[in-house]
């Protein structure tokens, strides 16, 4: 989300796909010496093997005597060189053992086959108690965990209906004994988290029934904004933010001519951000006689804003009477908050209730007749985000869901890989769709040091949604469409520092996994020169994104929500924009064509690729020259401290990633075009 000056969030985690179990079987316990340094050469052939094929079990070579190491469950980033305490012993534990499918090969071709065009059994969707009948981890094994944990002094909590995990309690000590490890607390991107010295390990009886632990380490603290800090508990609203005029109704409203012109240019003020009916109108939703009635979208978030639901029908009834947001259209599941986490949680709630409020507004505008669903996870740093969406999955309780967050890159330890993995097939069996943003820091190069994909967006059971520039006319017409990577030049004394094309700030994430190979719906679509990036000799990654919508903040969408201002705590609006309004943006496309065509589309990539190479069902989005003039309060809500002046570019050139001609590592497939996509068969 990167409609405030300050505020980044993902707004922003095979083959035909061969199995690599044995590669997976194969790997040999690490020595702390050389840990660090094998890692990473072992994540390719390790992850391939959750993304391709049969069930990964744990391997029977012994970390101790009669015990089994969960290969790569320890983060990369928890180096001795990084550790500045222990943990303490006292301190509680909430974790998940997940638990192997009886089938993962089984599992993956019913997706696949459920979801492809080409297949015989296209959309003969399975009921979520026929997953976990056919696939989901048996009696004796949850039983076999269970007696496992309570044994080892743990109290045991839920176990969810798909079998997917059994949740358990207990102190630092009781973890460290049960997994053979020494917790401690090791700093990483700004923060301290909680992680293992080495790789977890269960006794070699449970090897071939634990997929993997989430909960132990905290390495998915960085699933969330950046900038959040504090705790969860009575949280005032997030800082209030305005938009500075001179801004435009529509795109090329208002045109800078105070200013000295920009490499030859007078460009536009930006928008003041668009409202619903203008997306609707721009993307061709308004030509549909259906709304998303009979569909309903979830969006998995951390927390929920106190005021979601009143922001939300209070933005509809300003911007979009027509359509309000009835009661009855809106539900939410939050999970408690654990206030015995430790360290202590380092996520604010407030830093979430700005994304929570974009995902359901313009999921809203998109498809208003929907139900929307939102499912609040307890905290985002135990992993409780991957139990919100499991709880969705579980119950077939929404037919599109919509993920705003992910992780800066995809160093993610390959045990809670295969656990959101398992949960994305489980969807696509099901027919659920499932987006993710790609991702709000381009290539990832400037944060990262090299070229990377965001996972889960990289992950192939899930659709990766991209962000573009979306110029809408005076009339609701798109008059163009680009992709999202901005440049930004500041007035500065009479000048533009820097020159064009600026200095790269923010755009869609894009790039070549490196942990999942090329799944079989991009191949013969995406250029090889594209999939063999960051690839070791002849292999081809999944490159994302998968498809994309309107994204770029300087082109961005109208919200509404309640904020704290110098004046007090009360309701006000502003532009926003992000790939996490991208994603929810296509949640609700999706949504209208399911109930326009009344089916669901499931796990939508097979389709989208095959549609996009016979069909004008996606709209190629190529480069376009330009961008605007944007005015920012110095203080964010008011000119007491005077403006910012700033160009903003579009689709700045100098990343390793492009928007071009046919499928980009920028857009993708390109964004869906109206009637086309909606009717997609």
């Amino acid at each position: 989300m990167c409609g405030k000056q300050t505020f980044s969030l993902l707004c922003n985690f095979s083959f035909p796909w061969p199995v690599f179990a044995s590669n997976l079987c194969a790997v040999p316990p690490f020595t702390e010496e050389g840990k660090s340094v094998v890692r990473r050469a072992l994540t390719l052939a390790v992850s391939l093997a959750l993304a391709g094929g049969a069930a990964a079990a744990i391997p029977a070579t012994a970390a101790a005597q009669g015990r089994a190491v969960i290969p790569l469950s320890h983060p990369q980033w928890a180096t001795p060189q990084s550790k500045v305490a222990d943990t303490t012993s006292s301190s509680k534990l909430d974790f998940r053992v997940y638990l192997s499918m009886r089938d993962q090969a089984g599992a993956e071709a019913t997706a696949r086959a459920v979801s492809d065009p080409s297949s015989k059994t296209y959309r003969q969707y399975l009921s979520p108690e026929q997953v976990r009948d056919r696939f989901g981890a048996s009696d004796a094994t949850v039983n076999s965990v269970h007696d496992w944990l309570s044994g080892s002094g743990f109290s045991i909590g839920a176990v969810p209906s798909n079998k997917a995990y059994v949740e358990a309690t207990g102190t630092a000590d009781q973890v460290e004994k049960a997994f053979a490890v020494d917790l401690g607390k090791y700093k990483v991107e700004g923060q301290v988290l909680r992680a293992a010295d080495r790789e977890l390990s269960v006794p070699t009886s449970l090897a071939s029934d634990v997929l993997g632990v989430v909960g132990v380490d905290q390495a998915d603290q960085l699933l969330k904004p950046d900038h959040t800090t504090g705790s969860p508990g009575d949280v005032p609203p997030s800082a209030g933010f305005r938009n500075a005029p001179p801004c435009g109704s529509y795109y090329g409203q208002k045109v800078d001519t105070t200013d000295p012109a920009y490499g030859g240019k007078n460009l536009p003020y930006a928008p003041c951000g668009y409202t619903p009916a203008q997306l609707r109108s721009a993307y061709g939703i308004d030509k549909a006689h259906a709304d998303g009635s009979g569909t309903t979208v979830a969006i998995v978030d951390a927390f929920a804003s106190p005021t979601l639901y009143a922001d939300a029908a209070e933005y509809a009834k300003r911007n979009d009477p027509a359509h309000p947001l009835a009661k009855s259209q809106f539900s939410e599941k939050i999970f408690p908050t654990n206030p015995a986490q430790e360290p202590p949680n380092q996520c604010d709630a407030a830093g979430w209730y700005g994304e929570q409020t974009l995902d359901v507004e313009a999921v809203h505008a998109m498809a208003p007749g929907a139900h929307i669903l939102y499912v609040g996870g307890s905290d985002c740093q135990d992993a409780s985000l991957d139990q919100a969406l499991n709880w969705i999955v579980a119950g077939h309780t929404a037919d599109v869901i919509s993920n705003s967050y992910g992780d800066a890159g995809e160093d993610i330890p390959a045990s809670e890989v295969r656990v959101w993995n398992q949960i994305a097939i489980q969807a696509a069996a099901e027919g659920i769709s499932v987006l993710f943003s790609s991702g709000d820091s381009g290539d990832e190069a400037a944060r990262l040091g090299t070229p990377s994909a965001d996972f889960p967006a990289s992950d192939p059971w899930v659709t990766a949604v991209g962000g573009t520039s979306l110029a809408i006319g005076q009339n609701g017409q798109k008059l163009f469409e680009t992709g999202w990577e901005t440049g930004k030049s500041t007035l500065t004394n009479g000048a533009w520092v820097p020159g064009p094309p600026g200095s790269y700030v923010y755009g869609s994430g894009g790039g070549t996994s490196v942990l999942f190979g090329q799944p079989f719906y991009q191949q013969g679509v995406v250029p090889d020169a594209l999939s063999t990036q960051n690839q070791h000799g002849k292999h081809k990654g999944r490159v994302v994104p998968d498809i994309s919508a309107i994204g770029d903040p300087n082109t961005g969408f109208l919200i509404g929500q309640t904020q704290t201002f110098p004046d007090g705590v009360y309701y006000d609006q502003y532009r926003i924009g992000g790939t996490s309004l991208a994603s929810p943006v296509l949640a609700g496309i999706v949504a209208v064509s399911d109930s326009l065509t009344h089916y669901s589309h499931g796990f939508l990539n097979p389709l989208e690729y095959t549609v996009a190479a016979r069909t004008p069902a996606i709209t190629d989005v190529g480069h376009v020259d330009g961008g605007v003039t944007r005015v920012d309060y110095a203080n964010s809500v008011d000119s007491s401290d005077g403006v910012i002046v700033s160009e903003r570019t579009f689709d700045y050139p100098n990343l390793t990633i492009h928007t071009t001609g046919g499928y980009d590592n920028v857009t993708g497939l390109g964004s869906p075009n109206g009637m086309a996509f909606l009717l997609m068969p």
